[in-house]
Formats: structure tokens, sequence, C-alpha cells
């Protein structure tokens, strides 16, 4: 499909169903002695059997669940989520119903992408490199290799946006940043999924476990220092929703993915870190030895700040300055106690580059 063919119809051909019969009778029957009427227990499906219904792949199903395309609900017992009849029909009533959900979840390839976009692989691998395009998600090869995959539906909004980027020279910033080696394919995944992570809960702990995920154990010791706290936001940490990925090597190159490795990102991530959790502690402590179960409990509210990363821009001629956040002064960054927020995060006794 070339550019013209997505701007103008958006759709791409329907999926073969895969995976479609796992767990099909689960979940189908209403609960002994439950009305079926009845309001409180909607009929839920396992999500194989969803995936079928709205003509997916499993992975595409999964792919949708993680961009919030499809709303899901814990199973019986914090079991394998699954998808209320009603989601399911809200989604078929939809005018593009099958192919338009499809095409939202439709992932591509550098060569695919670059086909899609009527430039050479090289030059759409230039603009992922340069942060012009995000991946959604990878796999990877035989040769354990990294592929990185993105929304066709994206790419074609980048080629309507940025037409002057598929053709003619590459701007200086960016031939510079690409020069030196500069990378923001796994940065852009790392910031996406943060973000999406958060959109699902407004527990400021479990908020401030997510912006923790991004760092190291050095790194989170230095802005954490409490060892239960540090072990609260382990275990509130949320997953995606299915899960990692199911083998040894995909699992630990997820772990080195998700790790900040450019000092500008480790500095805002430990940043958000340190607003996240004096958040939480306002809401209630972490939970130590000999301390109340029943004090654990105190419901959650949702965050009011949180300090958004600084976003990439593939054609800066010189790397922007580090902003503080909320439009502060680096002077000005003051705790409620007064001790200045860059000195609690001990960047001054560490060197990142």
């Amino acid at each position: 499909m070339t550019v013209k063919e997505a701007v103008r119809a958006r759709t791409g051909s329907a999926y073969e169903v895969r995976d479609g019969d796992e767990s099909r009778d689960e979940g189908e029957h209403t609960p002994p002695g439950t009305s079926a009427a009845t309001p409180a227990t909607p009929a839920t499906v396992a999500a194989g059997r969803a995936a079928q219904e709205l003509g997916l792949r499993r992975s595409e199903f999964e792919l949708a669940v993680h961009l919030g395309l499809i709303a899901v609900t814990a199973g019986p017992g914090s079991g394998r989520p699954r998808v209320h009849e009603r989601e399911i029909a809200r989604l078929r009533e939809d005018p593009g119903f099958p192919d338009g959900l499809a095409e939202r979840v439709r992932t591509v390839g550098t060569a695919e992408g670059a086909a899609l976009l009527g430039i050479a692989p090289a030059r759409f691998t230039r603009l992922a490199r340069a942060g012009c395009v995000s991946p959604v998600t990878f796999y990877l090869n035989r040769y354990r290799a990294v592929v990185w995959l993105y929304l066709a539906d994206e790419l074609a909004s980048f080629a309507v946006r940025e037409p002057e980027l598929l053709a003619g020279r590459t701007p200086l910033g960016m031939r510079t940043m690409l020069e030196a080696g500069g990378d923001r394919r796994a940065r852009n995944w790392r910031s996406q999924r943060i973000d999406r992570l958060l959109k699902r809960t407004a527990d400021p702990w479990a908020r401030a476990a997510v912006e923790a995920s991004a760092l190291d154990s050095a790194h989170l010791a230095e802005v954490v220092e409490d060892p239960y706290e540090r072990a609260h936001l382990a275990r509130v940490r949320p997953e995606p929703v299915f899960g990692r990925p199911g083998s040894v090597a995909a699992r630990e190159t997820m772990g080195e993915l998700m790790l900040a490795d450019d000092p500008d990102e480790i500095l805002w991530r430990r940043i958000n870190l340190t607003l996240g959790v004096d958040l939480a502690r306002e809401e209630r402590p972490a939970p130590h030895p000999g301390d109340d179960p029943g004090a654990r409990m105190t419901p959650a509210t949702v965050p009011t700040s949180r300090v958004a990363p600084p976003q990439a821009q593939p054609v800066a001629e010189t790397p922007p300055p580090l902003s503080p956040p909320a439009g502060e002064t680096h002077s000005g960054l003051r705790e409620p106690g007064g001790k200045r927020l860059l000195a609690r995060l001990g960047w001054g006794r560490r060197s990142d580059g």
C-alpha cells in the first residue's frame, strides 16, 4: 500500500483469525444461581474468543489492548483478562468494522514501512533512528537482534504531517545526530510504553513504580533510599496486560530496553520518580514489617502533577538546554522540607556522561 492509498483509505484487508479457539468455552455461561439479566454481573468472554469475534490475530488483539483500543477486565481471582460482551458489541457496531480496527493495529517492519512511505529502507531507518517515527513493539530475529515494528496508521499520518522529510537532503541537525551514532528508537518505545502504563492506574505507588521501571538498581537506590519502599515499588509495578514475552532471550532483551540509557532521560525519570514517591507518601506510607495490613488499603487518588520527559526533536541543530519541570529554575526546585530536588536526586554524587 502506498502513502496515497493509506491516506485515502486508512484501511487494510482483514486478517485471518489465529488462536481463536483458545478458551472458547471459558466464561460463556453465567455463574450458577446468577440471572443473566443481572446488571452487576455482565457477561464476559476469554481473550481468544474476543479476538475471534473482532477478526483479529491474538497478537493484534493484545496490541489493541496495549494501545487502549479494547477495554479488558480482570478475570475471576485476578486471572487472565477478559472482555465484556458489551465492549465487543461496541467495537462491532463501528462503521469501519472489521477492517478499521485491524488497520489501526497493523504493524510493519523497515522494508514494508519504507514501501508504505515510498522511500528507500535506508532512509526509513534514518528517520526512525532520528525519532521521526516511533516503534510500538519489537521481536527478536533468529540472530537475536531486535527488529522494531511500527504502526502503519502512524506512518501514514507522518507522511501527511512531514512530507519534506521523505525526500531531499536530511536536515543538518538530524545528520549531525545520526553521524554521532544517535538512535532514539528504544527511547521513544520506552516513553510510549511508560505513558500507556500510567494511564491504566490511578494508584500513586503504582504510578511511581512505572517511573522506577526505567531506572537501574543503582539510580533507584539513590532516589529511593528506603529499601522497604523500593521493595513495595517492585511489588506494585503494573505489567503489560498479557505479561512479558515468553522466551528467556525476549525477557532479557525487554529488561535491557526498559532501562533509560541517556543522561537527560535518566535525569527526567529520576525527577518524575522523586515527585511520584512524594505524592505516594502523602497518600499512604509504604508497608514496613509489623505494619497493620488494614492500613494499606486506603483508597488512592489520581496524582495531580507529573513532569513529562522532553520530546525527541529530530531536527534540532544543537541539543536543547535541559529545562526544569513545572516552570521552575534549577535553583528553585525544592521539596516541602526545603532540600533542593536535584540534591535529593543525588545527581552530584554520580556522573552519567
